[in-house]
């Protein structure tokens, strides 16, 4: 997985580390020439001692890239009619005012988002679809070119192997069930998000999270497992397990794209759905009050 395990640790909210500060520059500077005595009263100028500069370490560039909404402040801060160089380090007051949104800023903040070099390829966001009290929360990878161009999650054939997987546990879409993506547009040519792409998504989802509440994840994929859980294990390690996401149980399975090319891992995958369905009646159990 090409996510950064320092990008995920300052997600977290465990970085920075100290590093050692490296010793200040030293420019010298040349001395100048000699100045030749001149015949006059006056006396000759005595030759100028080379002149030592110590440079000051430059400051960290101050974050530039903005989310609509997120503050009041202009999307650039220009001196002199320059502006300022973009650092793609993670802005804790960017994801603390995406933690207090409401879901309608939530969707505003999303599509409006240039967080990050995905904004400039994308068509449009994909935010996600379905009930937002819902007790399942289904969550992939990224968009691919179809959702793209639609602003929903999961469509075409492996959209439709979804809902085929939903139905067989009495689910349907929009009903008791939100589905997103950790990240929120589509990379290009559909290759794997990266991990700066990852960090600056991540917030969103972690608000989803939040707002919806939901009983249980099933994360579907490889590379949503890995984000959510930030962990490297292999699928076949990660199944038949409960897992934790910010205090909700997550359940992983696989991806239905794979399953389109993967026919015999179909029964692996109803196992999973089934364990999922048996861990949500048992958290449901839970909260049942006892007479």
């Amino acid at each position: 997985m090409s996510l950064a395990r320092e990008d995920m640790l300052r997600e977290l909210e465990l970085l920075p580390a100290w590093q050692l500060r490296q010793p200040a520059q030293r420019t010298v500077v040349e001395p100048l020439p000699a100045i030749e005595a001149v015949e006059s009263p006056v006396v000759a100028v005595e030759v100028v001692a080379p002149i030592v500069v110590e440079e000051t370490p430059q400051a960290v560039p101050v974050p530039v890239e903005v989310i609509s909404n997120l503050s009041s402040e202009s999307a650039a801060t220009e001196t002199e009619g320059e502006l300022l160089p973009q650092t793609i380090e993670f802005s804790p007051d960017r994801r603390a005012a995406i933690m207090k949104m409401d879901w309608d800023s939530l969707q505003h903040a999303v599509a409006e988002c240039h967080a990050c070099g995905l904004a400039d390829t994308r068509m449009q966001t994909v935010f996600g679809v379905g009930d937002p009290n819902a007790e399942w929360l289904i969550i992939g990878e990224a968009p691919g070119a179809e959702e793209d161009r639609k602003g929903e999650p999961f469509v075409g054939q492996a959209g439709k192997l979804l809902d085929n997987m939903l139905a067989a546990i009495k689910l349907k879409r929009g009903e008791n069930v939100f589905i997103a993506n950790v990240l929120k547009c589509r990379p290009p040519q559909n290759r794997d998000p990266q991990g700066e792409e990852v960090v600056k998504c991540d917030p969103f989802l972690k608000r989803q999270v939040e707002l919806i509440q939901p009983k249980l994840i099933l994360a579907l994929g490889k590379f949503a497992a890995q984000s959510i859980l930030n962990s490297e294990s292999t699928i076949a390690s990660l199944r038949g397990k409960t897992h934790d996401f910010h205090g909700v149980p997550v359940i992983v399975t696989y991806h239905p794209a794979y399953l389109l090319r993967n026919l015999a891992d179909k029964s692996k995958a109803w196992e999973d759905l089934c364990f999922a369905v048996t861990t949500l009646q048992r958290l449901q159990s839970a909260d049942i009050p006892q007479s």
